[in-house]
């Protein structure tokens, strides 16, 4: 005799139990006429169900998550991502071994009933009124399909997998009526087909293909009888027969399929016999899911697509939109990453900075005209162990890079002089550059209000050695990084139309603000700047004055239930920057940097090639800038966390008394630009014809790099220029800096006003 509640009277799920075995043996359930009856005995309140009426009458099923695979711009694989690692295939494409075997012990009946096992049904409901509650399931593969429809929809969200795997007869009400609808609209083979695909089997594997390829390494139109069996026992609980961990309990599982498949007829018993003697004969490929199994070390390169994709509006108006899509996966994105450049950088990083240094590498090269990230890299690999980083210090903080970027120095100062030339100024341009001079009263700026050198005394500035004393003229003054002259010139033009320029070329600081109206940001490049920023900037220089946004994809095709389509992708939006008479005005003067100012060591041989020296105070940054007509790159050596002062160092097996622009990041520049460019033409300059006079006392022997002739005048006095004007900073030798929390990188304060550096 059924128990009764204390109050008399059967249970609600009692009564459940009884009200169905009469409809069962109506056949009304079949009609979809009876189930609605639930709503009346009180089974919403306990399965959360208003209503079976209620129940919208179509099931929404979202397209499957799969894997993107990301590509270079010849087509080879990068790496694949995926929220969930699944590959979508047809039914044909399944092993019919694998057919039977998920019937068999998932479903025997499958093809016998509806969408609803109406015996398993009642046993279970009898099982589950005696218990009080839902002790046993009688879900056919069809209500299976559906619960898991739920889960994918559900995505990662925590709150929403728990509803829709909660075990409550509200749930099994909703996979009831769900599952009428789609045993109506697919039929059986779809249904099996869909389920194959959606289910989870273990191991980060999605699906019967991903399962495959995960525990043997094959495709599941190659399954054999004894490795189906394996996987479909899986299903039921894939951490407790997980082959891999437990091969034990795995095997008991696989035999227990086996001798299933014999007892419905699907195999004979001696097919049976013999495939449960056979060994597991697992052939495990290990997740291989993220930009970290990235090739080439273009982990940091992935990264930055992932983040695009996040990103840009034209894949979505909200993050929650874009996500979503991302989440999906099936994506085909052909980005711009040329191996050949990328394996160049990587070498060129390797050979020349340890992983293991104090400091850090990194590279991006972009092609002027385009705007085509062709390669991203640097020193320390992306990672989370020791002397490993997840951030990309190619890039600006929004993007997965530093807080703020990093200090320029020197390399800011062509920036100067291409908007003098904009201004009329000829590429003759004299100053008296002193050694050492007092920075004038006021400099004009864009909002009319000009900077006030108000210091008490007024702040002073100087050259790195004593023996730089003008007068100079431009080419001189950028081949030796002269601070004075740029100072000079910097207010004889005043601060807006430097703004202008960097505004043109793309320049913000690594965490999205503008380039302060500071003298020292506008001359002496104490506003920290990623490298991609200053490649694609000096890449306009390289394509006669027309700058072009940075790009990392070139196409995306998303696969959905089978059907490839096309998706839009951001556009390189270019520009005119300044007059071509302008950018081979400066491509001019910075080849005189590679070919006999502080560049040296970086310069090319056999192509024409210009570029610029970096080096910042206590000498905590060393840049070189440079390109050729058809590529341009950056390399920053440093700290991340802007507290390693680079004197005294070695840096890839090699002792610096004190580290340049030119003998450090110079070298790297050179054989990074060597390798990508070779087997590649070698265009020319338009350069112009530019009168050398006498300079005067100390230009002919400071090469940059040997004693006194170092590349950057904002390097002396252990920090004394970045002090004079790094925006109100009272320590002169941090750039402006100061550390943030964790000790990630550097921080950037510019108020306007100038600082009090240790003089």
């Amino acid at each position: 005799m059924p128990k009764k509640r204390s109050g008399g009277g059967l249970s609600a799920t009692q009564q459940a139990a009884k009200f169905l075995g009469v409809s069962v043996l109506s056949g009304a359930v079949l009609a979809g006429i009876a189930l609605p009856a639930f709503g009346a005995l009180g089974l919403a309140a306990k399965g959360s169900v208003e209503s079976f009426d209620e129940l919208p009458a179509n099931l929404k099923t979202p397209p499957l998550s799969q894997r993107t695979t990301i590509l270079d711009a010849e087509g080879r694989q990068i790496a694949t991502v995926y929220s969930r690692d699944r590959t979508v295939v047809d039914l044909e494409d399944i092993s019919p071994y694998m057919q039977k075997a998920i019937v068999a012990i998932e479903d025997s009946r499958f093809y016998e009933h509806g969408a609803v096992d109406l015996k398993g049904v009642l046993r279970a409901l009898n099982k589950n009124a005696q218990s009080g509650g839902v002790a046993q399931g009688a879900s056919t593969l069809t209500q299976q399909y559906v619960k898991n429809v739920f889960v994918e929809e559900a995505g990662d969200d925590p709150t929403k997998v728990a509803q829709a795997t909660q075990q409550t007869l509200g749930r099994k009400i909703r996979e009831l009526k769900y599952a009428i609808q789609v045993e109506e609209e697919l039929g059986k083979k779809k249904i099996l087909e869909n389920y194959l695909n959606i289910t989870f089997f273990g191991q980060q594997a999605y699906g019967v293909e991903a399962a495959s390829q995960r525990y043997f390494s094959k495709h599941a139109k190659d399954l054999t009888l004894p490795e189906s069996a394996l996987l479909a026992g899986i299903v039921q609980s894939p951490s407790r027969y997980d082959p891999v961990n437990d091969e034990a309990e795995a095997t008991k599982r696989r035999n227990t399929v086996l001798e299933r498949m014999a007892e419905v007829g699907d195999i004979s018993q001696a097919e049976a016999a013999r495939a449960t003697k056979a060994p597991l004969g697992l052939k495990v490929t290990q997740p291989k899911n993220g930009c970290i199994t990235a090739v080439q070390g273009a982990s940091f390169f992935c990264k930055y697509v992932e983040r695009v994709f996040k990103s840009d509006p034209v894949f979505g108006k909200t993050k929650e939109e874009r996500a979503k899509v991302w989440n999906q996966g099936g994506l085909t994105i052909r980005t711009t990453l040329d191996p050949q450049a990328q394996k160049s950088v990587q070498d060129s990083l390797k050979d020349h900075v340890y992983q293991s240094d104090k400091v850090a590498a990194a590279a991006t090269l972009v092609e002027p005209g385009t705007g085509k990230i062709l390669a991203m890299g640097q020193s320390k690999p992306y990672g989370y162990g020791k002397n490993e980083t997840e951030y990309n210090y190619s890039v600006n903080s929004a993007m997965g890079g530093s807080n703020f970027g990093f200090p320029t120095g020197s390399t800011f100062k062509p920036f100067v002089a291409a908007a003098a030339l904009e201004q009329g100024r000829p590429v003759t341009q004299t100053y008296p550059a002193p050694y050492e001079m007092q920075y004038p009263d006021t400099v004009q700026t864009c909002s009319g209000k000009p900077w006030v050198n108000d210091g008490r005394p007024k702040y002073k500035l100087e050259n790195e050695s004593e023996s730089e004393v003008g007068p100079y003229a431009l080419k001189k003054a950028m081949e030796l990084s002269v601070n004075t002259y740029f100072v000079q010139m910097l207010a004889d033009i005043g601060m807006c139309p430097v703004v202008k320029m960097t505004d043109a070329l793309g320049v913000v600081q690594g965490n999205g603000d503008k380039v302060p109206e500071v003298p020292s940001s506008m001359t002496l490049g104490s506003t920290g700047l990623s490298p991609l920023t200053m490649a694609s900037a000096y890449a306009a220089f390289a394509s006669r004055g027309m700058y072009c946004t940075p790009v990392a994809i070139e196409s995306i095709t998303q696969t959905v239930d089978g059907k490839k389509k096309s998706l839009e992708v951001p556009k390189s939006t270019c520009s005119r920057a300044m007059s071509e008479k302008t950018a081979d005005g400066i491509n001019t003067l910075l080849s005189g940097v590679t070919d006999s100012g502080t560049g040296k060591q970086a310069g090319l041989s056999g192509r024409d090639n210009a570029g610029k020296t970096g080096t910042t105070d206590e000498r905590k940054n060393a840049w070189f800038v440079g390109y050729t007509p058809n590529l341009s790159g950056a390399v920053w050596v440093g700290s991340a966390t802007q507290k390693v002062k680079m004197t005294n160092i070695t840096i890839g097996g090699v002792y610096h008394g004190e580290v340049y622009g030119g003998d450090t990041p110079g070298p790297i520049w050179r054989d990074a630009m060597t390798g990508a460019l070779e087997g590649k033409e070698a265009p020319s300059f338009n350069l112009v014809d530019i009168p050398n006079p006498d300079q005067g006392r100390g230009d002919g022997d400071q090469d940059g790099d040997n004693g006194r002739g170092n590349d950057d005048g904002d390097n002396g006095n252990e920090g004394f220029i970045g002090g004079l004007f790094d925006g109100g900073t009272t320590d002169g030798g941090n750039t402006g800096g100061v550390t943030l929390p964790g000790n990630l990188f550097q921080g950037q304060t510019s108020n306007g006003n100038g600082g009090r550096g240790r003089g």
